[in-house]
């Protein structure tokens, strides 16, 4: 449900909230930061109000509420007819003040933990104080409850084309050199290009390295990126992290030799990826400031164009093995890499934010903030912060529940947080409809993803989404509905490996299914399937018709 920002801090305290504050500032001048970010007494949204009101009604109970399907080939969701209604009505009247659909922008950050801004109780607490991000979301939308995949491709092929890995095929990150299965798929940058869009990719790619997976072939205008992941152009560099490479020339030419592209690259729609500059260690402390100049040159290009636009910005940051930028390094409380680098992502999200407000842009603009999993849990210290069990590579809480900050200025209002569902599939069908290019989602493939446009943009408004189903690659592996995470199988800590302790181990399918309250149990340690056994249609039925959708879908 979505309780209002002065609700929130009275049943938690100004802690979390104090937590995302910078670590430089005086006492006074911190008292009356948490002022402002809280706000007057009396200065939260009217709709909170009416909103704790719905939800003592059944109906909206996530458990209980009955689904509708738009579509045979797409995902059932929870129909909330007013909250539709009176979100179009609100878009209807945006576009008749700037004549032209609404821009989305998408912040994808690498590796980074649901509690590593301070908005998620992390921030100044855990050594990398996220203002911007913060900010955000006081003024905008915090969900609590963002789901992705297990790892970097699979949730970013399913962010772009609003299906699961098991019908895409990206089951595991991509290595180097591999082919994506991009080609064969409809993305949302093709369908928004296709209705007007200008469709800008920026960063890491990590969808495939085939002509046929880069970003230019499937409907992005341009690129400014690399391939691969950082780590692939780096670590057989780096003499403290494998020194037996780094000091072999014989194996540094052997590496070298290998078929992937350690370049940051340029594409224009079509044409072939240019190289632009060998990833070194050096430059990859630079990639993620070059990637901020090129968004916003972006933005500035856009500023009174008659197209909309879509930016996908995703970070190099921080996926280990971090080199912090030299402006930045050492600037963290905490002085580790991974943390001066959380720092300089959100100054970037900060100078993104500056540039649409200075070209006008800031009111038409949807911004979206998350990341692709969540942390390697190993190399510690240098690494992100979740408060739930695991970390990437399985579906335990700490590797596919990740921060979702939602913030559209004058459109969503102040100070909300919600623990409704939101996947990030749901990102493709939701700038699909915001771009009005609904029809143009393909019927003849099975669409995971949810239009969550009511979701986000109505005052107090709720999920449209009741499950979120789990896989460990191709295993099924359980789902979500309310707070229940129903569980069949997971990855156990008794395999550990050297280097990501709690993310890569050993997959158990378990004889008898796992049930976890998350409200009561965050961290998964308790299981009560044994007491409420009761429950048991609520999970096997909803998990039986999903598997359904695989046989009858593509």
């Amino acid at each position: 449900m979505k309780v209002s920002r002065r609700d929130f801090v009275k049943t938690v305290g100004t802690g979390a909230v104090l937590a995302g504050l910078p670590g430089f500032m005086l006492d006074t001048e911190r008292a009356a930061a948490a002022a402002m970010a809280l706000g007057a007494e009396g200065s939260a949204p009217a709709a909170s109000s009416s909103l704790l009101r719905r939800q003592q009604g059944r109906a909206e109970d996530p458990l209980a509420a009955q689904t509708v399907r738009v579509a045979e080939n797409m995902e059932p969701v929870i129909p909330h007819p007013m909250q539709q209604a009176e979100v179009q009505q609100k878009l209807a009247a945006l576009e008749r003040r700037t004549g032209k659909k609404p821009n989305v922008l998408i912040f994808l950050m690498d590796n980074v933990g649901w509690g590593d801004p301070g908005i998620y109780g992390g921030g100044l607490m855990t050594g990398a104080p996220t203002p911007n991000m913060d900010r955000l979301g006081r003024e905008g939308l915090q969900l609590l409850s963002t789901y992705s995949q297990a790892s970097c491709t699979p949730t970013r092929t399913t962010l772009l084309t609003g299906r699961l890995p098991r019908r895409h095929g990206q089951l595991r990150p991509s290595f180097a050199g591999e082919p994506g299965g991009l080609g064969n798929e409809v993305t949302v940058a093709r369908i928004m290009s296709d209705a007007g869009y200008k469709t800008q990719a920026v960063g890491k790619w990590h969808c495939g390295e085939n002509r046929e997976s880069q970003p230019q072939n499937i409907g992005f205008d341009d690129f400014y990126g690399f391939l691969g992941w950082s780590g692939l152009y780096t670590d057989w560099q780096d003499p403290e992290f494998a020194p037996e490479f780094a000091l072999s020339p014989e194996r540094q030419a052997l590496v070298a030799a290998t078929p992937f592209n350690n370049h940051i690259v340029h594409a224009t729609r079509g044409a072939a990826a240019e190289n632009l500059e060998a990833i070194t260690m050096e430059v990859s402390a630079e990639l993620d400031d070059k990637f901020a100049t090129y968004s916003i040159e972006f933005i500035h290009q856009m500023a009174g164009s008659d197209q909309p636009f879509f930016l996908y910005h995703c970070t190099r940051g921080g996926h280990w093995k971090n080199y912090p930028n030299p402006k930045f390094r050492g600037k963290s409380p905490a002085k580790y890499p991974f943390k001066d680098c959380i720092v300089e992502m959100d100054d970037i999200v900060g100078r993104l934010v500056q540039a649409l407000e200075e070209t006008g842009q800031l009111e038409n603009t949807l911004i979206f903030i998350t990341s692709d999993n969540g942390p390697a849990v190993e190399p510690w210290p240098d690494a992100g912060y979740t408060p739930f069990r695991g970390g990437i590579g399985g579906t335990w809480e700490g590797s596919v529940r990740v921060p979702g900050i939602v913030y559209w200025k004058d459109m969503i209002a102040p100070g909300q947080v919600s623990d409704g569902l939101f996947d990030l599939s749901d990102l493709f069908n939701t700038s699909i409809a915001l771009a009005g290019a609904q029809d143009q989602i393909p019927a003849d493939r099975y669409i995971d993803g949810i239009d969550q446009t009511s979701f986000l943009l109505a005052d107090g408004g709720l999920s449209n989404r009741k499950y979120v189903y789990f896989s460990i690659q191709d295993i099924p592996s359980g789902l979500r509905v309310a707070e229940y995470k129903f569980v069949m199988a997971g990855m156990s800590d008794d395999d550990r490996d050297v280097i990501n302790p709690g993310s890569v181990t050993t997959l158990e399918n378990y004889k008898n299914a796992k049930l976890y309250n998350l409200y009561l149990d965050p961290k998964e340690q308790y299981s009560f399937w044994g007491r409420q056994t009761f429950m048991d249609h609520l999970f096997s039925q909803p998990y039986m018709a999903h598997q359904e959708t695989y046989r009858r879908f593509r």
